[in-house]
């Protein structure tokens, strides 16, 4: 019998010896170099204003905010909690 759980392990290293770890390269997100004028007035405080984008999405501001379990975007939000976009929103 263990010599049957053995030939089980094999196909697993196997498989495991071709995952490769992610590198963020130059597909990564593209984060503004300097902020436009105003906005980090406009925005509320305790939002990470040194990693923002414009989501060609909807053409709003985002900022990268690493949480407890993982990194994620959360929309740049004025202090009354609306969006800010650098276009009008339809």
């Amino acid at each position: 019998m263990t010599f049957h759980r053995s030939l089980l392990a094999i196909p697993l290293l196997a498989l495991a010896a071709c995952a490769a770890p992610v590198e963020e390269g130059d597909t990564g997100p593209a984060f503004l170099e300097e902020l436009p004028e105003g906005l980090a007035e406009a925005a509320a405080p305790d939002q990470d204003l040194t990693r923002v984008l414009i989501m060609p999405e909807d053409g709003c501001y985002w900022y990268q905010y690493p949480g407890p379990v993982e990194t994620t975007f959360l929309p740049l939000r004025t202090v009354d909690g609306r969006p800010i976009c650098s276009r009008p929103q339809t």
